[in-house]
């Protein structure tokens, strides 16, 4: 009867977690746009390419860091993988660096990290 009585906890345990897993019942907020991770990548490789393209258009600094920012704050809606969020991190991280040198007028420097960034973004495809 013990054996029994631990058989019928044991598994009632089980299916009350498995009925209740937050994976599965998992949803977006209402109101909340979901994207799936090849477009988040493709909208922000669109949104480097027009800060690259404002830059070349001899754009200011502000203008600039409003395009570079869009794109860096895009990124965060990509949701996949450990391994992706840890590569998108890293291209993150190029995207704040040109952000910092658009604010400081260095648009050398703003191109280079912008390039870093987009190779970094565009490596995303290949971890998916």
């Amino acid at each position: 009867m013990k054996i029994l009585k631990s058989a019928v906890i044991a598994f009632s345990l089980a299916a009350a977690m498995g009925s209740f897993s937050t994976a599965a019942v998992a949803e977006s907020d209402p109101g909340r746009v979901s994207y799936k991770p090849i477009d988040v990548i493709n909208e922000v490789i669109t949104r480097i390419t027009a800060a690259e393209t404002a830059i070349n258009n001899g754009a200011e600094g502000d203008a600039v860091v409003d395009s570079i920012k869009k794109a860096a704050d895009f990124i965060k809606e990509l949701n996949a993988n450990d391994k992706v969020a840890r590569a998108a991190d890293k291209a993150r991280s190029h995207l704040k660096a040109a952000i910092t040198s658009a604010k400081a007028a260095n648009l050398q420097e703003t191109k280079e990290h912008l390039a870093a960034g987009k190779q970094g973004v565009e490596g995303l495809k290949k971890l998916l």
